[in-house]
């Protein structure tokens, strides 16, 4: 056992010894003013909406198209609020509840960060059901869009990540290993740039693909897609990706995140079984 220990060890301090790709510091401002302006993740989240409404504006005066107008324009407000509510409580309660039970009113210091994919997934659900409940739409119908554009704002929020130099990978000796900044200096995975080919450009093809077969017709069958995409690339990731350092491995074998994208994978496969019998 103490040789194992003493391998484990020297095998260790060999990758963290190693050359890596060494970052700069990136400015976390796209937009400065003095000592305010517009972060990059702030930045990310609106090129993302923006985005994503224009592509759905185009869909929505189409004659066919499910979704009106008038209820696109209702649908950015009720996701922006379902994204920073679900996002933060989603952090809050999956990852770091004992700090903010002691702490409960740094839950809305938002600009010091902390948010979960997640639980903003959670978020936009209710608010997807309320909008469809409002404008008599099947939330099905909704989802399938909301679905569609989701990776233009997963894309340039893991970039985001990357310029800020947060949620980085775990330590490897792999030729693009990269050393970031105020990290501890040891060459780690860029989980970030994988997360955004997976769950951006391979899952954002995957919707045009769809979107171009007329999946549209489908109820439920882009949103199937987008769960289990999404849960399967995050799941396979979580293994580059150096977990929370108050978490760690659960159990020794599992992440938050990977418990997290369990019921996402579940909800698309049941959801695509349940389009096929339709």
């Amino acid at each position: 056992m103490t040789s194992n220990l003493q391998t484990a060890d020297a095998q260790t301090a060999e990758i963290v010894s190693s050359a890596g790709i060494i970052l700069p510091e990136f400015n976390e401002f796209a937009i400065q003013f003095g000592n305010f302006g517009i972060r990059w993740y702030a930045l990310a989240y609106i090129a993302g909406l923006l985005i994503g409404f224009y592509l759905l504006k185009r869909e929505a005066n189409k004659a066919d198209s499910a979704m009106t107008s008038v209820a696109l324009d209702s649908l950015m407000n009720y996701v922006l609020i379902g994204i920073i509510a679900g996002g933060r409580l989603g952090y809050v309660l999956f990852y770091n509840a004992s700090y903010f039970l002691s702490y409960p009113l740094d839950i809305f210091k938002i600009w010091q960060g902390g948010m979960s994919f997640h639980g903003g997934l959670v978020g936009v659900t209710f608010a997807m059901m309320l909008l469809a409940r409002r404008h008599q739409i099947p939330v099905l119908a909704i989802s399938d869009r909301v679905s569609m554009v989701l990776p233009i704002g997963l894309f340039f929020g893991r970039i985001a990540n990357f310029i800020n130099g947060e949620l980085w990978g775990r330590i490897t000796d792999v030729p693009w290993a990269m050393v970031f900044p105020h990290s501890d200096g040891a060459p780690r995975h860029p989980s970030q740039l994988y997360e955004a080919g997976l769950e951006g450009l391979v899952l954002g093809l995957a919707m045009l693909m769809g979107y171009r077969k007329g999946w549209l017709a489908y109820q439920g069958r882009l949103t199937a897609i987008m769960l289990i995409g999404y849960g399967a690339s995050r799941y396979l990731i979580e293994f580059a990706r150096e977990p929370d350092a108050h978490l760690g491995v659960l159990f020794g074998v599992i992440t938050m995140g990977q418990i997290l994208c369990l019921p996402m994978l579940a909800g698309g496969l049941y959801l695509l079984m349940r389009e096929r019998r339709r």
